[in-house]
């Protein structure tokens, strides 16, 4: 069965406040094998929440709408669910009763809009609220459900736990749903999209999502089935066919980021890494730390964003810099050079190069970045040339450096 959710309120169509509602709920369902195949956030408008909630009944036979249930006159969807429906509001003299006990029980005086939290949709049974004064209501149709839902999480959570999901199980017939998830780096969206089409696209089931980011690919599979033998089979089938097309590339098979596979494999192998930073200042070391641990083996890094800081803290030649310039293979060689020698460490990435927006004075173009390496078997360096704004083309050399010292510790 196929679920719809509606969040509701104007607070969650500006910048400040994100639904975090409607994602908790799309996991709950999931595990009950419950497809959200849509998600719509309405403004606290009668209206528009009526027309939303009549559209989402004709694509899917659940619908769970949270927020909008207070007492106040912008707590609109009580109204707004009853005219979708074509029903009128019915009056609980024991919500009311409830409500104001409960007020009474935190020595407060209940205003009196809060007998608006007691009516309900006529035909919806209530949902107890233990954490707040606004109970939620579940409504039974031919062929489907409403749930309508308080918006704080610390409501709706325990509401939708005691009251909807045993009444789900009651109603959804067995279906399971396993994924596959895939982080893959080293190529772009479109490359890889051109060598895995032909793998996924003959299937729809399971249903494979693309999600790209700088550097770094996300690859989701997910399968229903009967049974969960059955949805694993069908998530192996066409993820080992996937795996086997690009090899390598990929690079975490349970969504690990790729810092935590390297710290993992650094950590075992009883290594150390060390960094050294030009144009990231920092982003490196900092996505690195990211994971819990860090210190057992990174040593640390210099950030040496000035070209006299490379020459006074990492010690290069100034002969070489005016050579080959700032950002070029035998800088970043020998940056990544003189990191390793001077903290000690078994691996060194250096970073340098121009992230713009405009190029400096006889340098390259904005996006050229010079990524190198040390390790116990000597150094070298790669240069890329990364598209997007400054912000973009930093977190694609961040990407590539990780990603390049993996490929180095699976040699």
């Amino acid at each position: 069965m196929n679920a719809e959710i509606i969040a509701v309120g104007s607070e969650l169509l500006t910048s400040s406040r994100v639904d975090t509602n409607s994602l908790w709920l799309t996991a709950q369902l999931n595990e009950l094998g419950i497809e959200v195949t849509q998600k719509t956030i309405v403004g606290d408008d009668r209206g528009r929440l009526a027309e939303a909630v009549r559209a989402a009944l004709g694509r899917a036979p659940i619908l769970i709408v949270t927020g909008g249930l207070g007492p106040t006159e912008d707590d609109v969807t009580r109204d707004a669910v009853g005219q979708a429906l074509s029903r009128g509001l019915v009056y609980s003299e024991e919500i009311f009763h409830w409500i104001e006990t409960r007020f009474a029980r935190f020595g407060r005086k209940m205003a009196a809009i809060n007998k608006r939290q007691a009516y309900l949709v006529e035909g919806a049974e209530k949902l107890e609220n233990p954490n707040g004064t606004a109970p939620g209501q579940w409504i039974d149709l031919p062929g489907g459900m409403i749930a309508l839902l308080p918006g704080p999480p610390n409501e709706m959570k325990p509401m939708f736990e005691k009251g909807c999901l045993p009444r789900l199980r009651e109603r959804v017939p067995p279906l399971s749903i396993r994924t596959r998830f895939f982080r893959v780096a080293g190529m772009g969206e479109s490359d890889l999209d051109q060598l895995i089409a032909p793998i996924y696209t003959p299937y729809s089931n399971p249903v494979t999502t693309i999600l790209a980011a700088a550097g770094d690919i996300q690859i989701h599979l997910r399968a229903q089935a009967a049974s969960p033998e059955a949805a694993e089979a069908l998530v192996e089938e066409v993820g080992s066919k996937i795996e086997a097309a690009l090899g390598e590339r990929i690079y975490s098979r349970d969504g690990s980021p790729i810092e935590k596979m390297i710290g993992a494999s650094l950590k075992q192998r009883r290594e150390t890494l060390a960094v050294a930073e030009s144009c990231t200042a920092g982003l490196l070391g900092a996505r690195i730390t990211d994971v819990a641990g860090a210190s057992a083996w990174f040593v640390g890094g210099l950030q040496v964003y000035q070209t006299d800081m490379k020459t006074r803290l990492l010690g290069l030649d100034p002969a070489l810099v005016n050579e080959h310039g700032v950002v070029s293979e035998a800088v970043a060689t020998a940056m990544a050079v003189a990191a390793r020698e001077r903290t000690g460490a078994t691996w060194a990435l250096a970073v340098t190069g121009e992230a713009g927006p405009e190029p400096s004075p006889g340098g390259p173009a904005p996006g050229t970045v010079c990524i190198g390496i040390a390790g116990p078997k000597g150094a070298s360096a790669r240069s890329y040339r990364f598209p997007g704004d400054r912000g973009r083309i930093r977190a694609f050399a961040v990407q590539s450096a990780l990603n390049l010292l993996r490929l180095k510790l699976a040699e």
